[in-house]
């Protein structure tokens, strides 16, 4: 008898399972799911993540491809991880500098050795509202010749590596890089 009342139960709830899905529940409010985070983006691009917390997996013949299709723009791109000390140290400043130069200025991370949930945990934690991409095994930052994170890339407007930045920066010295980017005749 009490098999059968537990047989009922199991049933039910399946039942209910089934309705909220097809009652059109959005995927985001799904349990375990993230709300999209809309990215402050100063550029279109097909590979351009417009969900700030998205977490696309790319190789590094995908980021060399996005790179190619952000020519026009300059960009700045944030090696990093969830786990890594020195880039809490840095997490708030990339937010703010984000938000002042993010419409002239293309930001894109790199979320390397991490897991998506720790990663999403820590953007909204400073309140990244650029995008970031993933690399679950490091691929990125090993192919190009980097070790160890925080690692920041400056490129200009024409794709050129104006500067590397390896440790966790400060927020006067991502300010005068940013500059230099705006601005180039400076």
């Amino acid at each position: 008898m009490e098999t059968m009342r537990l047989g009922r139960f199991a049933i039910a709830l399946a039942a209910l399972a089934v309705a909220g899905t097809a009652c059109g529940e959005a995927p985001a409010l799904r349990a375990g799911a993230s709300p999209a985070v809309p990215a402050l983006n100063a550029a279109e691009a097909p590979l351009l993540p417009t969900d700030a917390i998205a977490l696309p997996e790319f190789d590094f013949a995908s980021y060399r491809e996005l790179l190619g299709q952000l020519r026009g723009t300059p960009v700045v791109v944030n090696i990093w991880a969830s786990w890594c000390g020195p880039c809490r140290i840095e997490g708030g400043d990339l937010a703010r500098a984000s938000k002042t130069y993010g419409t002239r200025v293309q930001f894109l991370g790199i979320d390397i050795l991490d897991s998506r949930s720790s990663a999403r945990d820590f953007m909204r934690e400073f309140g990244w509202t650029y995008p970031s991409v993933y690399d679950p095994t490091g691929e990125i930052r090993d192919r190009l010749g980097l070790f160890g994170q925080p690692i920041t890339l400056f490129y200009d407007a024409s794709g050129r590596l104006d500067s590397t930045w390896n440790g966790p920066l400060t927020a006067e010295t991502l300010a005068e890089r940013l500059d230099r980017l705006v601005d180039p005749a400076e």
